[in-house]
């Protein structure tokens, strides 16, 4: 394998253009008040409020579940007795 092909192009030129690049990049992002350590906790944060709202939903669907059940499940039984009693007379 050819190190021109991997690179796209000479490697040290190629080098050189990242590091300008990355400069530049570095300038834009501490003028906007960003450092690295910003965007880790980020992308970190991120993940860890779609990891929570998961377990939220869930925790919600249940709480409206059991709020539902103590009615439901009660006037069931209560239907099911009734039934049942109707049949045997």
């Amino acid at each position: 394998m050819n190190l021109q092909t991997l690179f796209g192009g000479p490697p040290l030129a190629v080098l050189f253009k990242l590091i300008i690049i990355s400069v530049i990049v570095g300038i834009v992002l501490a003028a906007l008040g960003l450092s690295p350590y910003d965007i880790i906790a980020s992308v970190r944060n991120l993940f860890l409020r779609i990891y929570n709202m998961g377990y939220e939903a869930i925790d919600l669907a249940l709480r409206y579940f059991l709020l539902g059940a103590v009615i439901v499940f009660p006037l069931w039984l209560i239907s099911r007795v009734l039934k049942t009693l109707g049949r045997r007379q």
